[in-house]
């Protein structure tokens, strides 16, 4: 039964789609809302089904994991910022002295000192 409310819920979002180009004389507001129709109907005919129960309880569930991670204060947000930026920083210059000294040293093992 639930193959064939999923296939239902295909062929609503098919529709949906279909009828954005169907309605291409129509303004933009209508076609897009008869894609927004065709996903609405379809993901609540997907909601009957055993996938859909279970995606949905999976979501409640990473809701609620999500309100249990500590975020960080504003404080500690700006110092890791910061220390991220310095090391940014250091790291373009370190690599621009190494690409220099690889210049250098192409130039002068080709003899082309200057």
């Amino acid at each position: 039964m639930d193959k064939i409310k999923l296939g239902f819920a295909l062929l609503l979002l098919i529709a949906g789609i279909a009828g954005f180009y169907y309605l291409s004389d129509n303004a933009m507001v209508i076609r897009v809302i008869s894609v927004l129709g065709g996903l609405v109907l379809a993901t609540v005919v997907v909601s009957f089904t055993t996938q859909g129960k279970q995606f949905y309880a999976f979501s409640r569930e990473s809701w609620e994991e999500t309100k249990k991670v500590v975020w960080p204060n504003r404080k500690e947000t700006v110092q890791t910022t910061g220390i991220v930026f310095a090391f940014v920083l250091v790291m373009a210059m370190f690599l621009w002295m190494i690409d220099a000294g690889l210049l250098l040293a192409v130039k002068y093992l080709m003899g082309q000192e200057g």
